[in-house]
């Protein structure tokens, strides 16, 4: 399946005369596999989880959003396959336009399979319902897994994934293992869903090394 088949729900969706949301199709793969955490307040605030596989970012709504504590298990519900060039996205998406709202990216970095041989065997391992991966992000770190306990493939339900943190390296117990959406800044501007909304400038953020955590308003995960 070509980059264009895969990206077909996307563009159906999208009026690109209209958003500034990323057409696709400009971006190579990258050196080691990217993930970005995007917040999005749409008709319903809530966090993209987005993991680089086959060329596309594969992509799920987590409401809640992801959770450093490793007995939270968060519903993560898949939406359609966004180009690479969706890592950078940050702004707001047009009134009547799908998913219309402001957009934060949150967190971003790289990850590695856990138990796959390989960027094939880990988009395998997707498609038959559980996959477990590394992050190494400015924010969230350590292995975490998608694991399908609903649907996929026959149609007969709407598919439904849960996110959980496992044990170990980026770790957290309590209150603070899931930002408040409200609150969380742009790892990459500084910046709240408000101040994207009302349009203020973003900053440069301080470079802590390439996948370091970045700490802001003393909240670990804000």
């Amino acid at each position: 399946m070509t980059e264009r088949d895969r990206l077909e729900r996307y563009h159906g969706r999208r009026r690109f005369d209209t958003t500034d949301e990323p057409r696709g199709g400009r971006s190579g793969p990258s050196d080691a596999l990217s993930f970005v955490v995007q917040i999005h307040d749409a008709r319903r605030t809530h966090f993209d989880f987005r993991l680089e596989v086959d060329g596309v970012l594969k992509s799920w709504a987590v409401p809640r959003g992801p959770s450093t504590d490793p007995g939270d298990k968060r519903l993560a519900v898949p939406t359609e396959d966004h180009p690479l060039e969706y890592r950078e996205y940050e702004g707001v998406i047009a009134a009547g336009e799908y998913g219309a709202g402001p957009v934060i990216v949150w967190d971003e970095g790289t990850y590695r399979p856990l138990g796959a041989e390989g960027p094939a065997a880990f988009a395998a391992a997707l498609a038959r319902g559980h996959a477990s991966f590394r992050l190494d992000g400015h924010k969230l770190r350590g292995a975490f897994a998608l694991t399908r306990f609903r649907g996929g493939g026959d149609g007969s339900s709407e598919e439904a994934w849960l996110l959980v943190k496992r044990t170990g390296t980026g770790s957290t117990r309590g209150a603070r293992a899931t930002p408040d959406p409200r609150r969380a800044r742009s790892v990459r501007t500084g910046r709240t869903l408000r101040q994207v909304e009302g349009g203020t400038p973003g900053r440069a953020m301080p470079d802590h090394g390439s996948r370091r955590v970045h700490r802001s308003e003393g909240n670990d995960h804000a």
